[in-house]
């Protein structure tokens, strides 16, 4: 499975007037890699797929709040 944060170091001036942020993290969904969907994918049952919000578990994608 490809891994669905990527991280970053972005260039940091020596004349930057805030603190800089050494590593920065984005998030890939993962439908960028399935070029196509192929047949047969294995699903979700009904109540797992509402709370998940797609049908395919290889779709899903979980969201972590940050605070």
């Amino acid at each position: 499975m490809i891994a669905q944060y990527r991280m970053w170091e972005p260039f940091i001036g020596p004349c930057d007037p805030c603190p800089p942020i050494r590593v920065k993290v984005f998030s890939t969904p993962p439908q960028l890699f399935l070029g196509f969907q192929p047949m047969m994918l294995p699903q979700f049952d009904l109540c797992e797929a509402l709370k998940a919000g797609t049908l395919w578990p290889c779709l899903f994608s979980p969201y972590e709040a940050r605070c």
